[in-house]
């Protein structure tokens, strides 16, 4: 081995030590704090009168009692409320019924200790070293400049093959997701971590789904340069890359949580329903015209977005103007996701079931929103407010079980655009676009394929783009984000993305 490659691997290893230790140091902040129930505590943690003088009596006696634990805590506190709703419907005291959960207010402002006291010194160690591992890793593993895409070995990877390291990574991906999404209660140390930089802003404490939003935008800004360094040689990769890596760290983290400081309300302006299904909800869209001029520009600029944007520029580019470049889900996927891209099923069983499944999401999405509006308008005389029934439903197994749990959480697993696959109803929308009306397509020369499998294998959407390209067959998919990694990893030139004439979209070449 060459000197050069043993100062690599050494480098690498670094970098590895560098990661575990700020992952272990991240974990580490879970414990060690205590938790104290103070009468300020519920008055800050529940921002609701009636609620207070509901709720006080029946934890009178957790007050001022040290906890060691955030989970006896949490248990005492949820026994509590048990028992004053057990007790109000034997009552039957219906309208005193407490169905709001304080549980992750109460836990956040009860925690006391080291986290909190030193989480401004914490979250500096914690990114440094995180930054410091990513930067020598990524580095030494893509950063020297030899031609071509580095995929070596990659079915031997134990990471990146579904072996041990893919099972422990997927297991704890999994984990934080139901976590986050069903008992955030329990990482109140970690959204105690990121207060500094919510208070920076939007002058006020974070929330699970600011600490959320941080990690979001830190995976896709790290894993963003490590896939800019692996096609340093391809424009293309460069660019798309850093488009994502904008619109995540800008129009979805940092402009909406400025909004929130200004008073007005959280808005991603690149999220587009029926991605953004919560758009249209009675509650969103008084929230908006409440708001003034800034509001009602929110409201317009969705609206333009659902008909104008979306069918005009996906005929003109094709879905991948946003599934690529502007997509926060897409934007995951390609960079914190892109080593786990080949492990996609490519087979036709696999697109059968996508077509069901994806077409059906968007179905229930058009439906709920349908009702919803017709609610709205008609003041609540169609379905009422069952129509929070469907909300529910819908959030509970699309917007929390598939997009977070499955959809991110099974990188390592089944293939990074899982979700997008599978599962978004906006990628439905884009993909009827792009399929029946659309100048983009990617051409074949057929003559020049040599069967290798690069491009089917890196397929992230399961495509089995060598067989279009064996027939000469121009690569028209209502799945397909043009994300161009086939092109990029063929050996010989055989793919490219266009936009052309609509009605040569279809063609086939001779193959010579």
């Amino acid at each position: 081995m060459s000197s050069q490659n043993i100062n690599r691997k050494h480098t690498m290893n670094i970098g590895i030590g560098l990661l575990v230790a700020a992952l272990i140091l991240f974990l580490s902040t879970l414990f060690g704090n205590h938790y104290k129930l103070t009468t300020d505590g519920i008055l800050s943690g529940i921002n609701n009168e009636q609620h207070i003088e509901q709720v006080a009596p029946a934890i009178t006696w957790m007050l001022n009692k040290e906890y060691n634990s955030v989970f006896s805590f949490v248990h005492d506190f949820r026994e509590s409320i048990h028992n004053y709703n057990k007790s109000t419907k034997r009552n039957k005291m219906w309208a005193d019924i407490l169905y709001n959960d304080y549980t992750f207010n109460i836990s956040k402002i009860s925690c006391t200790g080291w986290v909190r006291d030193n989480n401004v010194l914490l979250l500096s160690i914690i990114m440094l070293l995180l930054l410091s591992g990513a930067a020598l890793f990524i580095t030494a593993r893509f950063g020297v400049k030899d031609p071509g895409i580095k995929h070596n070995g990659i079915f031997f990877n134990k990471l990146n093959a579904r072996g041990w390291m893919a099972m422990i990574a997927g297991t704890l991906m999994i984990t934080f997701y139901l976590i986050l999404y069903f008992a955030p209660e329990y990482i109140v140390n970690w959204v105690i971590l990121v207060d500094p930089v919510s208070n920076f802003l939007k002058g006020s404490d974070a929330s699970q789904w600011f600490l959320y939003g941080f990690l979001y935008t830190v995976a896709v800004l790290v894993m963003g340069v490590r896939m800019m360094l692996k096609y340093h040689g391809n424009l293309y990769q460069q660019v798309r890359t850093a488009s994502v890596m904008f619109f995540q760290t800008t129009l979805a983290f940092i402009i909406p949580e400025i909004l929130v400081a200004l008073n007005k309300p959280w808005y991603d302006f690149k999220n587009i329903w029926p991605l953004n299904y919560t758009f249209f909800y009675d509650w969103n869209l008084k929230q908006m015209i409440a708001s003034g001029t800034i509001g009602w520009f929110m409201l317009i600029w969705g609206i333009l977005l659902i008909i104008i944007a979306v069918p005009v520029f996906t005929y003109f580019f094709g879905k991948r103007w946003y599934c690529s470049w502007v997509c926060g889900c897409g934007g995951l996927a390609e960079t914190l996701g892109d080593p786990f891209r080949q492990l996609s099923d490519k087979s036709l069983r696999a697109w059968k079931i996508e077509r069901w499944i994806v077409h059906s999401v968007f179905v229930f999405a058009v439906v709920m929103t349908a009702f919803t509006l017709a609610n709205y308008f008609s003041g609540n005389k169609i379905l009422g407010y069952e129509t929070r029934i469907l909300h529910r439903v819908y959030g509970l197994l699309i917007g929390s079980i598939f997009a977070g749990v499955v959809g991110t959480g099974f990188y390592p697993l089944m293939g990074n655009r899982m979700w997008c696959r599978f599962g978004c109803p906006l990628a439905a929308y884009l993909g009827f676009v792009q399929r029946f009306k659309s100048r983009f397509r990617i051409t074949t020369n057929g003559g020049q394929c040599i069967s290798c499998g690069n491009c089917s294998t890196y397929c992230e959407m399961g495509i089995d783009v060598r067989a279009y390209a064996q027939r000469g067959e121009n690569i028209v998919r209502s799945s397909c984000v043009g994300c161009g990694v086939c092109s990029a990893v063929c050996p010989r030139g055989v793919l490219k993305l266009e936009n052309a004439d609509e009605k040569t979209r279809f063609a086939f070449h001779t193959i010579g």
